[in-house]
């Protein structure tokens, strides 16, 4: 019998699981952790190749090289596809992912003594809502990431299909995944009984976590490196807006990496030169030149982390300049973020209808995702669906949970 190893390969996280004894059996991908940051961390100096949390380190301490995050909101684009050189290697996007991937099955099968030639990984519903021709190149991408990553085969189960199965019974009430995900928003209304989970409808935005970082980024941290300042003209006393296309790819988790390129850095420069506020350009000149992007990029997520309290959360930019920071208090975080809470509550409504149900038929709500306990996402909820229980169990392992036991029955079929 050929094992199935379940993965559930996130924007932002990642984590793999087996079934041992009819028992869900996580799998610490690091030392006494089950869940890793889908991060990779190529090392210019010692040639070497770091993943996960070892990754992340290696950015904090400032050694130099290439640092990627959030790549599965890549797939399905012409980036994908663009060869660059890394590490004297010429590799694509394609190759990138395939390394994270291979990394996980490497450390599963070290772990679990055995070794998995077949991979049952979550999806979104769907990468790219609005382009179903995107959609379908994002799945052959991944599809093509897992071959060559050194899996014989891989198969997909959408991710709140897989976290319905994890959830299982709902007591006779009919239950609604709502899967927030750090690139993603997926959404399943299903009938859970003992032992069996029916799927009664799915649907799914590109809406996530990251897109979370980048409003609050974009409102509360580019604007003190020079967005929406204003540059004077080459010739006359006229001035006009720097351009806003830089700011909003410094402000992406997945784009960050590609603009350490002497084409941007001097394109700054040349903006510096003509900038009315000097100094707030001469932070976004540092920030390219000391490649500080990623560092900022974490900085607004314990910001946005914070502020989901009761108290607010500060964004401490002291690796830009000593004693800069931005506040986010709780009424901003639901503000910045209110258009999002439109969107997903739009989309839990389609999916509701797409089972012929109303709201008043969902007797559960099911949180899955670390973005799915922001209190704005948790609120938007319990607005559509007020008769409904709120349930948040397992937030961040149901959706691997659920593969696993989908893998399970796959590995008995072979």
């Amino acid at each position: 019998m050929t094992q199935t190893l379940a993965i559930d390969f996130g924007t932002s996280n990642t984590a793999a699981a087996v079934m041992r004894d009819g028992v869900r059996k996580l799998i610490e991908l690091e030392p006494g952790q089950t869940t890793f940051p889908t991060a990779i961390f190529l090392d210019f100096a010692t040639r070497t190749t770091l993943f996960g949390t070892a990754a992340v380190q290696a950015l904090i301490d400032g050694r130099e090289g290439r640092f990627m995050r959030a790549l599965k909101s890549v797939l399905g684009t012409p980036l994908m596809h663009e060869p660059r050189q890394l590490m004297n290697r010429r590799m694509t996007l394609i190759d990138v992912i395939a390394m994270i991937l291979a990394e996980v099955k490497t450390r599963s099968e070290a772990a679990c003594g055995c070794r998995f030639d077949h991979a049952l990984s979550g999806r979104p519903v769907h990468f790219h809502t609005k382009d179903a021709a995107r959609d379908a190149r994002a799945l052959a991408d991944l599809t093509a990431c897992y071959l060559a990553a050194g899996f014989q085969s891989v198969e997909f189960l959408a991710e709140p299909e897989a976290a319905a199965r994890a959830h299982g019974d709902t007591s006779g009430k009919l239950g609604l995944i709502v899967d927030i995900g750090g690139g993603t928003s997926d959404f399943t209304v299903f009938e859970g009984t003992a032992g069996r989970q029916k799927v009664l409808a799915s649907y799914g935005v590109r809406v996530g976590g990251t897109d979370f970082d980048k409003t609050l980024s974009l409102a509360h941290v580019m604007p003190l490196i020079g967005k929406d300042a204003l540059l004077r003209a080459e010739i006359g006393p006229s001035t006009h807006t720097a351009p806003v296309a830089l700011f909003n790819e410094l402000a992406s988790w997945e784009k960050i990496a590609f603009l350490y390129t002497g084409e941007a850095r001097r394109k700054v420069a040349h903006m510096a030169r003509f900038a009315v506020e000097k100094g707030r350009f001469s932070r976004l000149v540092d920030v390219l030149e000391m490649e500080l992007g990623h560092d900022i990029a974490f900085c607004v997520e314990a910001g946005k982390i914070g502020a989901n309290g009761a108290g607010g959360g500060r964004i401490n930019l002291g690796v830009i300049e000593k004693g800069l920071d931005s506040w986010i208090a709780p009424a901003d975080l639901l503000s910045d973020l209110g258009h999002y809470a439109a969107e997903l509550r739009t989309a839990a409504l389609e999916t509701v209808q797409r089972a012929n149900l109303s709201v008043d038929d969902i007797g559960t709500v099911v949180f899955v995702g670390g973005s799915s306990l922001m209190n704005v996402v948790r609120q938007t909820m319990a607005a559509v669906f007020p008769a409904a229980d709120l349930a948040y169990s397992n937030a961040f392992t149901a959706v691997v949970d659920g593969l696993a036991i989908a893998a399970a029955n796959q590995s008995e079929d072979r």
